[in-house]
């Protein structure tokens, strides 16, 4: 007697294709995501000036952008803040990182004071490292 069951042949595996879609969907969702937040405070309605030696640099990560638009808007982080608002922020900010980098991006229409009152408030709030937005020239046409 034989009581031993024939055993089948062990199934062919092949590649899965299922977990690598899934894979490639959540990377996909995830660098939409951090793009988007990081070009956040960009995006908003100020056009900055141009500088000749203008540059696009990449953002650190700790960096703060303050936005002053052309009515003279303090926004940070999307919200609009008066000069106090905006000084008990950054105050935060320096006690927690004391070498705090914002730039501040300034309409190219705005008044000269009101850009004057925001480096006034992150002197007053002991922000030493700040830096103002420029964007580069636009390439000149090529001739033929």
């Amino acid at each position: 007697m034989n009581f031993r069951q024939k055993s089948a042949p062990p199934p062919i595996l092949g590649f899965q294709v299922t977990p690598m879609i899934d894979v490639f969907c959540c990377l996909l969702i995830f660098f939409i995501v951090t793009y988007n937040f990081s070009r956040a405070e960009t995006s908003l309605e100020v056009k900055v000036p141009t500088a000749k030696e203008g540059k696009d640099n990449q953002r650190p990560i700790n960096q703060c952008i303050i936005n002053v638009a052309s009515d003279g808007r303090v926004i940070l982080n999307s919200q609009t803040l008066t000069q106090e608002q905006l000084e008990a922020k950054l105050r935060q900010l320096s006690e927690i990182y004391p070498d705090q980098a914002v730039i501040v991006r300034g309409d190219q229409h705005v008044e000269y004071s009101h850009i004057v009152d925001v480096m006034d408030t992150c002197r007053r709030a002991n922000i030493w490292n700040v830096a103002f937005a420029t964007t580069a020239p636009a390439p000149a046409p090529s001739q033929p």
